[in-house]
């Protein structure tokens, strides 16, 4: 069986959103596109994504009595997310999502931003393996 790279399975239509929207402009994104996550961009080009995710929203708005339209991106995203090469085989990219609990992981060629992998596009993989 050939060794299945991040770029085979990654999706490429990344979704990204300034860290200084609001909590209310990145659920509408969210609700747009129908996705549960949103890339964060970089200020700069030393700067990190970050990632922001139905959960970080969920425990800002309801477990801590948020407010959609004060709080920004930037206060509630996971910065920087972890990243991994194109060019790195599945296998290893689901071993780092398996140890870290992590259901989607940026994927980047030269510090660029050029996909995102999940959990789920892992797992619809090995389902065309079955009948």
């Amino acid at each position: 069986m050939a060794v299945k790279l991040v770029k085979q399975l990654m999706v490429t239509n990344v979704i990204c959103i300034s860290p200084f929207s609001t909590l209310r402009e990145a659920l509408s994104m969210m609700k747009k596109h129908n996705i549960k996550c949103l890339v964060v961009d970089r200020q700069g080009p030393h700067d990190a994504y970050g990632l922001i995710t139905y959960t970080n929203i969920l425990k800002t708005i309801i477990a801590e009595e948020g407010d959609i339209d004060l709080i920004n991106v930037y206060d509630v995203c996971i910065k920087p997310a972890i990243a991994v090469s194109q060019e790195m085989a599945v296998k290893h990219a689901a071993d780092l999502m398996s140890q870290h609990r992590l259901k989607r992981l940026l994927v980047t060629s030269d510090n660029k931003l050029v996909g995102l992998l999940t959990m789920d596009d892992m797992i619809s993989d090995i389902l065309q393996l079955i009948d």
